[in-house]
């Protein structure tokens, strides 16, 4: 039971983080000067294109998250069990190689703010994808 609740804790933080990040790219797209720290921090306020990828990345995020707390075991109804328990695994690979980018940027917003952020979220949605199978023996 106790490694349920963590299981779940782990998916409502995960869920939480990913709401977070979602709402950073939303005001990234929307034209708020926080471009130093994404996209490689080349400009303070994002070009068209990449304003449109932060537009496109505030959904993705939106999605991550309800992935995640489905995985977790909350009630996300339109997001197929079988999508969790393959999402959650695509998450950790896409967070862990997104934090590799992160390290490797020039930008110090990203190495020493979003890498540390990146690698907390990939080890909360590694934690409810191998949580989950081992409950589930």
């Amino acid at each position: 039971m106790a490694f349920t609740h963590r299981l779940r804790r782990a998916a409502a933080v995960a869920g939480t983080g990913f709401v977070a990040v979602s709402a950073f790219q939303a005001l990234l797209a929307a034209g708020i000067p926080l471009g130093q720290a994404a996209w490689g921090g080349a400009a303070a306020e994002l070009p068209a294109a990449l304003r449109i990828a932060s537009g496109v990345a505030t959904v993705f995020w939106l999605v991550a998250a309800a992935v995640v707390l489905r995985r977790g075991g909350y009630r996300v109804r339109w997001v197929p069990e079988r999508v969790a328990k393959v999402g959650t695994w695509v998450l950790v690979g896409l967070l862990t190689v997104g934090m590799l980018m992160n390290l490797a940027s020039p930008s110090p917003w990203e190495r020493y703010g979003w890498a540390p952020v990146i690698a907390v979220l990939a080890a909360l949605c590694l934690a409810v994808a191998r949580g989950h199978r081992r409950a589930a023996h």
